[in-house]
């Protein structure tokens, strides 16, 4: 997702003064402390010498491999844009509890990322990069960019990115887990959903306190980023393999996908999945409209119809 123009905060001056750090925000203040008493370490949280890759098929390897090297690219932008979203809150002087918040997300995001390039290291490897022809539907979702762009308003940045993107994908995160058997992927889908959990609440309780301060002009600049990451994001495959442009490489996500969803290794499939994208979207679009009086436009993609 790109923004027109853009305006770097970085670029002018800075202005931390008077420190502001009174709660303002105590629901976000209690998702902070929350966070602090229900840290994991990676490394330790599953016995990794006793997860035996040699018990799964050559083909279920291949699969998970794939399929945690997947989850660690998405991973890495949160990595990048929980930085880029902290120096925002600071630039336009937010809240102390939606700034302590946000450094303890990003160490949240590290530690998804870590997970699962531990899990692809185990069943063959890490795979660096995804195909070209998958790559754009992967590689980025401009948040990073937006984050720092002072001409785009930060409740466009989290609508976006939060309300819809991570709400949409810790429903099918909910739905994938319900379909996994094998313990410690099971595990791992548990931990990263618990955090998950937190973050799409944040995002809720951030726009619950801005959103009453926003023009009718500005709420039309939320909805129209929110349409914006649902169009070009993820209706492009950002999280859902069968929704990416058909390519080789999509094909071999999606293939990969069935065979752990088969073996019960942790993941779903398209006739499964699409039912549960649909309704997750008609939600964020009666939330949204209840809420903020938000209206988003309909959606359409060939595997989905309108939504």
């Amino acid at each position: 997702m790109q923004a027109e123009s853009f305006h770097s905060i970085l670029a002018q001056p800075e202005s931390r003064f008077p420190l502001e750090l009174g709660r303002r925000n105590p629901d976000i203040g209690k998702l902070f402390r929350a966070s602090l008493t229900t840290q994991w370490n990676p490394a330790t949280i599953i016995d990794w010498d006793a997860l035996d890759s040699e018990a799964f098929s050559a083909e279920q390897r291949q699969a998970l491999r794939v399929r945690w090297s997947r989850r660690a690219w998405g991973e890495y932008g949160a990595i990048a844009e929980s930085p880029a979203l902290q120096i925002r809150f600071c630039h336009d002087r937010l809240d102390a509890d939606t700034r302590l918040y946000f450094s303890i997300r990003s160490q949240e995001e590290s530690r998804h990322a870590e997970i699962s390039y531990r899990l692809a290291q185990k069943f063959g490897g890490y795979i660096e990069a995804p195909a070209q022809a998958y790559s754009g539907s992967v590689s980025s979702h401009g948040i990073r960019r937006l984050a720092l762009d002072a001409e785009v308003p930060v409740e466009c940045t989290l609508a976006s990115l939060v309300c819809s993107a991570e709400q949409i994908i810790l429903e099918n995160f909910m739905h994938v887990a319900k379909l996994t058997t094998q313990p410690d992927i099971h595990r791992v889908y548990q931990l990263i959903l618990r955090d998950e959990a937190r973050h799409c609440a944040f995002g809720w309780y951030f726009m619950a306190a801005r959103v009453p301060l926003l023009t009718a002009a500005q709420k039309n600049r939320v909805r129209d980023a929110v349409a914006t990451m649902i169009e070009r994001v993820e209706l492009n495959g950002y999280q859902l393999a069968w929704l990416a442009p058909d390519s080789e490489a999509a094909r071999t996500q999606i293939e990969s996908d069935r065979v752990l969803w088969q073996a019960g290794l942790g993941a779903s499939v398209e006739e499964l999945e699409k039912p549960v994208f649909i309704a997750s979207l008609r939600r964020v679009r009666e939330r949204m409209a209840a809420e903020w009086g938000i209206r988003l436009p309909k959606f359409f993609h060939a595997k989905t119809g309108e939504i």
